[in-house]
């Protein structure tokens, strides 16, 4: 690499980090921070790139990676759990769409070939903006993010007959529909060639690389299964991504296939930056200001067609209207596959330079509202409502339950992971009554044929709490980690008005009293509660009597776990900012002979008024347990203290400076 090349590289991942830097802070999606870095960098800015096309080559590896992940989370039996919404709403939505929009632009006087793509374009939403938002919204186990979900995935199978056609648009009709036929026949050998290797080959050489147990050689096994199989359709004519979606979905129902996509992100991430800063280098910003009418149109008009074709095929396959509208507005935006598709048809000269950047503009624009509009579906779908002058009056904003239980003083379980199991087998082997929820389809469907009483719905929602009874249940078991939907379970229980007791399960003790000031009868800490079952092994085997040891446990739960807050921290104590406020540390504080609190009472030193509490005191080799508060300090004395970690600091800067 010659000395200029590598300058334009450090000045490529300088802007790259700060402008994710700064859209992370503004919370924008990453994409549109590297569409920006790439317009940056380009020919339409400070031009410092010279070679783009260098970019371009290194950044479809990305594509490649992309559709390696997309083919490791193809799930035959999430897609039978889910095919009413994934091929009825979705295939709808993707049909209808595309004709629509092909439709729409060949008024607008473009060619047949242009309009399709625009219409595929159109037809697809961004995966990862919405997912990472109804995640964060917590909308992602309500009815409209199942549907809004479902027609992603849909979308997400679109795409590779997508690939497919694009390339073979070029000819003419005649020959496109032999080509067409060529296509689908080398797909099917590429395809038997593939399945064929994945099945009896690569579950081998898998075998043979973990036994290894070298990550660097696993990682590069990956990576080589994934350019060889794009390689292999590459020969055949067909797209490399193609190859590397069939290599995913090869190792999708293989033991090593959360390692694989574990080992796989950070070079996927990467370079799926790099395809987009490409786009954005091939970004004609002059087009978007000649022409932002036009881009607004367009933007307006994805909007319109998209919402109103899922509000009616979700309607029409007997969703109600409210999760169709609400599922329209979160799908409305062009995804990150339509930029792929974009770059595909510039390169088949399909698309003019001016409109593969006034698509850009578009999707770029409508990403960036996105996170905007799913924060206020809400409000826009009840103003659309008040507009046309139609209501549901029964409509309730959460799951409707498809069971009903007949069970009472029965248990109710709150999650079907591995925790709730363990509880479910033991009650079973009790003969005590239960039920459990869980919102994991295909985990749901195994539990039931395998004669488990678990149910399909969020423990958040009250129609599911009714069906299950909880106003006749003895108890009630929170089994997931996650604060705020524990929060809400808690307070739909009570305002159910069930007398059950509600135990809580979560991993650390971060949240404890903030759940039991929220009607939390009991809350267990697995790290603690953990430490306590070592513990009672540790004492027992030193012969402490078990009586004194069960004691002396139960002791400590009755008192929230009080001698087991705190922990004195290392150089290997990772503590995130957002956990700082969360934690207690113990701190041990030598005090020299011109400190402050030479001569002062703890009483005198405040403690109280700074929240932190004196834990212990070491003098002249002797240990005081929870010292007095008229105890006087005297130097070279030890104190120990316990609080959150800027209290402890401005604490002991205290007992030094005063």
């Amino acid at each position: 690499m010659s000395h200029g090349h590598f300058l334009e590289l450090i000045f490529l991942l300088a802007t790259s980090v700060f402008i994710v830097w700064f859209f992370k802070r503004i919370k924008l999606p990453p994409i549109l921070a590297y569409l920006v870095a790439g317009i940056v960098a380009g020919p339409q800015a400070l031009e410092f790139i010279t070679s783009p096309e260098q970019v371009t080559l290194v950044a479809e590896l990305g594509i490649m990676f992309l559709l390696f992940s997309l083919g490791l989370e193809f799930s035959i039996p999430k897609l039978v759990a889910m095919r009413h919404l994934v091929f009825g709403v979705g295939s709808v939505q993707v049909i209808l769409t595309l004709l629509l929009v092909m439709v729409a632009s060949l008024l607008m006087g473009l060619d047949s070939s242009a309009s399709f793509v625009i219409g595929c374009v159109f037809a697809l939403s961004s995966t990862a903006v919405v997912v990472k938002t109804l995640n964060e919204a917590g909308f992602t186990q309500t009815k409209k993010g199942q549907v809004a979900i479902s027609i992603l995935l849909f979308q997400d199978i679109a795409v590779v007959p997508f690939l497919i056609a694009i390339p073979l648009l070029t000819g003419t009709g005649s020959e496109m529909m032999s080509a067409i036929f060529l296509a689908l026949a080398k797909g099917t050998i590429v395809v038997a060639i593939l399945l064929s290797i994945g099945k009896w080959v690569l579950p081998r050489v898998f075998n043979e690389v973990a036994q290894v147990r070298t990550d660097e050689l696993f990682v590069l096994t990956a990576i080589l299964v994934t350019v060889m199989a794009g390689t292999l359709t590459s020969i055949f004519g067909l797209s490399m991504a193609l190859g590397a979606f069939l290599a995913g979905m090869m190792l999708s129902e293989s033991q090593y296939k959360h390692q694989l996509e574990a080992d796989i992100r950070p070079f996927r991430d990467i370079l799926m930056g790099l395809f987009f800063i490409s786009v954005g280098m091939q970004l004609d910003v002059t087009v978007l200001v000649r022409h932002w009418q036009w881009i607004l149109a367009g933007l307006a008009t994805l909007l319109v067609i998209k919402t109103i074709v899922i509000k009616q095929a979700s309607v029409i396959l007997g969703e109600s209207r409210k999760d169709g509208w609400s599922a329209g507005l979160m799908l409305f935006q062009m995804g990150e596959f339509g930029f792929v598709l974009v770059a595909l048809a510039q390169q088949y000269q399909i698309f003019t330079p001016d409109l593969a950047s006034a698509l850009v503009g578009i999707g770029v624009l409508s990403m960036a509202i996105t996170p905007s509009v799913i924060a206020r579906h809400t409000q826009i779908v009840d103003s659309v409502d008040n507009f046309i002058g139609k209501y549901d009056d029964n409509y309730v904003e959460e799951q409707s339950a498809q069971f009903e239980s007949e069970l009472k003083d029965h248990v109710v379980i709150c999650g079907f992971g591995r925790v709730g199991q363990t509880v479910s087998r033991f009650l079973k082997s009790e003969a005590v009554p239960f039920i459990a929820l869980d919102v994991d389809p295909v985990r749901v469907a195994e539990a039931q044929a395998a004669g488990e009483n678990v149910q399909f719905g969020h423990a958040r929602d009250k129609a599911i709490l009714e069906a299950a009874q909880v106003e006749k249940a003895r108890l009630v078991v929170i089994t997931f980690g996650d604060i705020a939907r524990t929060q809400t379970v808690i307070k739909n229980v009570k305002e159910l008005g069930s007398k059950a007791r509600i135990m809580v399960r979560t991993k650390t003790d971060e949240h404890l009293k903030e759940i039991l000031d929220d009607g939390a009868d009991q809350v267990v800490p697995e790290a603690l509660e953990g430490s306590l079952m070592l513990v009672s092994q540790v004492l027992f085997e030193s012969g402490v009597p078990m009586s004194r040891v069960l004691r002396r446990i139960r002791k400590e739960r009755e008192n929230r776990y009080g001698h087991l807050h705190g922990f004195y921290p290392g150089d290997t104590t990772e503590v995130t900012a957002d956990r700082r406020d969360l934690l207690e540390f113990i701190h041990a504080i030598a005090i020299p002979s011109d400190a402050y609190a030479v001569g002062k009472s703890i009483a005198e030193l405040g403690f109280d008024t700074r929240r932190v509490e004196v834990v212990g005191l070491r003098r002249d080799s002797e240990e005081i347990v929870q010292p007095s508060s008229d105890i006087v300090i005297k130097a070279q004395d030890t104190i120990i203290i316990k609080g959150k970690p800027r209290r402890v600091e401005r604490a002991e800067r205290a007992l030094m400076t005063g």
